[in-house]
């Protein structure tokens, strides 16, 4: 399983997903962190839905990573497509995570909701 120990830039890895929680996927056996996704914590109802919003975006679908070469804890820094989608742009749009732009540019924040501002808690790491 040589993905799993990858750290180069540029990685791609393709396969159903296993959802961990709201920003973390596994796919062919690769803990997936998703890149500059704020998702709230299992402890929380809100991070519940999220965990449930990923699982239903990925669900039955071949999910495909883009690996950044960087790791989080056990976990390798990816964007994730599912059905040719961004899967963070998706569960942001929904309103179950926000955009933590100091790891993603920004490249979430046009698809936050009012609601999810209004009602997820910002994680200091992310402002």
């Amino acid at each position: 399983m040589a993905a799993a120990n990858a750290t180069t830039a540029g990685q791609v890895i393709q396969g159903k997903a296993r959802v961990i929680d709201g920003d973390t996927i596994v796919v062919s056996g690769v803990k997936v962190r998703l890149n500059g996704v704020d998702a709230m914590e299992l402890g929380t109802e809100a991070g519940q839905q999220a965990k449930a919003a990923m699982s239903q975006i990925v669900h039955r679908q071949t999910v495909t990573c883009e690996l950044n070469g960087e790791r989080s804890y056990d976990r390798m820094i990816g964007v994730c497509y599912a059905n040719g989608n961004d899967v963070a742009a998706v569960l942001i749009a929904n309103g179950y995570a926000l955009d933590c732009a100091r790891y993603s540019g920004g490249r979430y924040k046009r698809f936050e909701t009012k609601a999810a501002r209004s009602r997820l808690k910002q994680a200091r790491y992310c402002r």
